[in-house]
């Protein structure tokens, strides 16, 4: 077991608490991206989390299994494949610092751009103009960028998680349908990472025997982020996850 302080302890906790909480309630992941990096070696600390996302992704797609938007998944499935690729390539070249940089600024960037389109789109509305439906030109597109955007940024630092929750929010899809296709998409995704991370050598039995004292906090944040999702309101869900997406960028380019 790794030696840690009481501190880092209580950290990672929380962070596996809010894994959970995140795969059933309210996307944030990447606050525990940050507090997973700020008390374990960067890298190291991707392959810690990632085991952990895997153990909430079960619990997700149990719980919203049936809600999943398949069609928007398919389109996904080529542009994940090649961010994770590139994702790799860069991981074994690149410095802690440097992943960190590169991935705020791309965070940052998906961010802006999603709060342009929303703005947009509320102004149509309030207008009284009716919002047309994307275009399948203009959907290849949008699946295209954010999903290997999306790939990419998974496989350097499990922060996926404000591209593609702009990316979902950005098709408008219903509160449990988000959480349905964020389920599987995450499940798969995370799933197919093991074998890069494992080819880098970011996996051992000190991070393993971590991953299994915490896996009882990430239950926990499972089941009550089950309790509170349907208290939740549709504009809430949505800017909390603007927040915590911006938040968990802003940490990226900082630290």
């Amino acid at each position: 077991m790794p030696d840690l302080s009481l501190l880092a302890w209580a950290a990672l906790a929380l962070g596996a608490v809010t894994v959970g909480i995140s795969k059933t309630a309210i996307p944030g992941a990447n606050i525990a991206v940050a507090l997973f990096a700020m008390f374990l070696p960067a890298k190291p600390s991707t392959a810690a989390l990632l085991v952990l996302l895997i153990v909430a992704d079960v619990f997700a797609v149990v719980f919203y299994r049936r809600h999943a938007d398949w069609r928007i998944l398919r389109r996904l499935i080529p542009p994940v494949l090649v961010g994770l690729v590139l994702g790799t390539v860069f991981l074994s070249q690149a410095s802690d610092a440097l992943v960190g940089r590169v991935i705020a600024v791309i965070l940052i960037g998906v961010i802006a751009l999603g709060l342009v389109q929303r703005r947009r789109a509320e102004r149509r509305e309030r207008a009284g103009v009716e919002v047309a439906e994307t275009g399948r030109g203009t959907a290849l597109t949008q699946s295209a960028v954010y999903g290997s955007l999306g790939g990419f940024t998974t496989m350097v630092a499990n922060a996926a998680g404000p591209v593609m929750s702009m990316y979902f929010l950005a098709v408008r899809l219903p509160v449990t349908v988000f959480l349905g296709t964020s389920a599987w998409f995450y499940f798969v995704v995370n799933l197919s990472k093991v074998p890069f991370s494992a080819g880098l050598g970011l996996f051992s039995a000190e991070l393993l025997l971590l991953d299994l004292a915490l896996v009882p906090f990430v239950v926990l944040g499972a089941l009550v982020g089950r309790l509170i999702v349907h208290r939740i309101s549709r504009r809430m869900f949505e800017w909390t996850v603007i927040t915590l997406s911006v938040l968990g960028a802003v940490y990226l380019l900082v630290r």
